[in-house]
């Protein structure tokens, strides 16, 4: 019998640096790469978590961008 495919579309390695970001938020130790400021807000936490795992080449969707969304719509 052949395995089951998976249909994950994040990787475990994504969900670990995600877990790790949302840990340094909730430590107050979490800032934002342009101007440093602390990061307060969870969807920014998860943003940051993510944009490392994709710089790590862990199995995350591509970003969506305005140009996608455009193409996709018509």
């Amino acid at each position: 019998m052949a395995a089951k495919k998976s249909t994950r579309k994040y990787g475990t390695g994504a969900s670990a640096m995600v877990a790790k970001t949302m840990h340094e938020r909730k430590e107050g130790t979490l800032r934002s790469g342009g101007s440093g400021k602390k990061v307060t807000s969870r969807k920014q936490a998860i943003a940051i978590g993510l944009s490392e795992a994709r710089k790590d080449g862990k199995k995350v969707p591509k970003k969506k961008t305005a140009a996608r969304r455009k193409a996709t719509a018509r």
